[in-house]
C-alpha cells in the first residue's frame, strides 16, 4: 500500500455498534436469556426500533435481519459457556483489523474454515449472515438510524484527498465531485471472515482494477498455500495507519531498448526494508510487479522518455536538468501524474544511457 487513508469518523459507524450490541449483550447472553424476544435489546433502543420495525413487516430485508438474528441466538442458546468465551476471542481479534494486518500473535483470528466441525451449523448460519448484511445496510430502517453509505463516502473523500488508489497510484478515484462512487474492499474479505463484514475499519474504498481484478477475494492476512497446502499468517499494511511511510522503488532495465522493451527485461526493487514483509504481501495481493512493469511497457512510459527528449531538442534543456525537476515534483506530489513511477522509470533509463 503506497500510503494510507485517513480513518473518517461517521454515524455509518453505528451500524457496528448494532452488531456489537447483537453479538454480545443478545447471542452471547442466549444461554441464561430465555427465549427471543423484542425485550432483549432494550438496552439499544435505536437497535430495538430497527428490531421491531422488521418484526411487523414482510419486507425480505426485514426477514433477513431479523430471521438471522433469531436463529444464531438459538443456536448461541446452546452453547456451552467456554465455547461462548472462544466465540467472544475469535470475534474481538476479526474486528481489531490493525493488529490482524501487524500479525499479533496474541489475536485469536478466525475463519469460517477454522471454526470447529462442531459449529459447522452455527457457521454457516453466520456466513449467510455476514456475508450479505453489508448488501443490507442500505434499507430505510437502517438509514434513519446511521445515514448512507454514499454520504459516507463523500465525507470520506472530501478528507482523503489524494485522488489516486492507494493500492496501486496508477488509477484514478471516484471522488467527492462525482456521482458515481468506487467500491469498498471488504479488506479481511467477508466470505472468509465472520463478524467484521460491516466493519469500516475493514472497508476500504479501491479501483475497480484492484478491487475486482487483482484483489477479488485473496486473504491478505495468510500467505498463498505453499506445495505442502499449508498457510502462514503475515504482516499486510493497515489501511488506516496512523504513522506515514514512504514506499522506495527502483527500476532497473536490462538492456536499453525501451521501444521493445519486455516484462521481462525490467527489474523491480522495493523499500525500505524496515517494511518488508508488508511489501511483499502487498506485491502478492495486488500483483503489484506485474502492473508496474506492463506499465513500464505501456506508450505512457515511452511518452515519459519522450518528453524529455522534447525538452532538450526543442528547449535546450538537459535530461538531467529534466529529471533533477521530476525528482523535485515527485517529492511534493508523489502520486499525481503517477510521478512515483515516472521518477523510477526515468532514473532506470538514466543508468542505462537512454537520457
Amino acid at each position: 500500500m503506497l500510503f494510507p487513508y485517513k480513518y473518517v469518523p461517521h454515524t455509518m459507524d453505528r451500524m457496528q455498534r448494532f452488531i456489537n450490541f447483537i453479538f454480545y449483550q443478545v447471542w452471547c447472553r442466549a444461554y441464561k436469556a430465555g427465549a427471543f424476544r423484542l425485550e432483549l435489546f432494550d438496552g439499544n433502543p435505536d437497535l430495538k426500533e430497527v428490531m421491531k420495525t422488521f418484526y411487523y413487516s414482510d419486507n425480505d430485508n426485514a426477514y433477513f435481519f431479523y430471521g438471522h438474528i433469531e436463529r444464531i441466538y438459538g443456536m448461541f442458546a446452546t452453547l456451552p459457556r467456554a465455547d461462548i468465551k472462544q466465540f467472544k476471542r475469535w470475534y474481538q481479534g476479526n474486528n481489531n483489523v490493525e493488529k490482524v494486518c501487524d500479525n499479533d500473535p496474541a489475536l485469536h483470528l478466525a475463519r469460517y474454515a477454522d471454526l470447529p466441525p462442531q459449529h459447522e451449523v452455527l457457521s454457516k448460519q453466520l456466513a449467510s449472515f455476514f456475508t450479505k448484511l453489508y448488501d443490507n445496510v442500505d434499507i430505510a430502517a437502517f438509514k434513519k438510524k446511521i445515514g448512507k453509505i454514499d454520504d459516507h463516502y463523500k465525507a470520506f473523500m472530501r478528507e482523503n484527498t489524494v485522488g489516486k488508489c492507494p493500492f496501486c497510484g496508477l488509477s484514478d478515484m471516484l471522488g467527492a465531485n462525482h456521482t458515481p462512487r468506487e467500491a469498498y474492499d471488504h479488506y479481511l474479505p467477508k466470505k472468509l471472515y465472520p463478524f467484521n463484514s460491516i466493519n469500516f475499519r475493514n472497508l476500504v474504498p479501491a479501483c475497480h482494477h484492484c478491487n475486482s481484478s487483482y484483489k477479488t477475494t485473496k486473504d491478505p492476512a495468510f500467505n498463498p498455500k505453499d506445495p505442502t497446502r499449508a498457510t502462514h499468517r503475515r504482516k499486510v499494511f493497515y489501511p488506516y495507519a496512523n504513522s506515514t511511510y514512504n514506499i522506495e522503488l527502483t527500476i532497473d532495465f536490462s538492456k536499453p531498448d525501451v521501444d521493445h522493451l519486455t516484462t521481462n527485461d525490467i527489474q523491480l526493487a522495493f523499500g525500505p526494508p524496515i517494511l518488508k514483509e508488508e511489501i511483499e504481501t502487498w506485491k502478492d495481493v495486488y500483483s503489484i510487479e506485474e502492473r508496474y512493469k506492463a506499465k513500464c511497457c505501456s506508450g505512457d512510459a515511452k511518452d515519459w522518455l519522450e518528453q524529455i527528449r522534447i525538452l532538450q531538442d526543442e528547449h535546450g534543456i538537459a535530461p538531467g536538468a529534466s529529471l533533477n525537476t521530476l525528482q523535485r515534483q515527485t517529492a511534493v506530489a508523489p502520486f499525481a501524474n503517477s510521478n512515483f513511477l515516472k521518477k523510477a522509470f526515468l532514473e532506470g533509463c538514466q543508468r542505462v544511457g537512454l537520457i
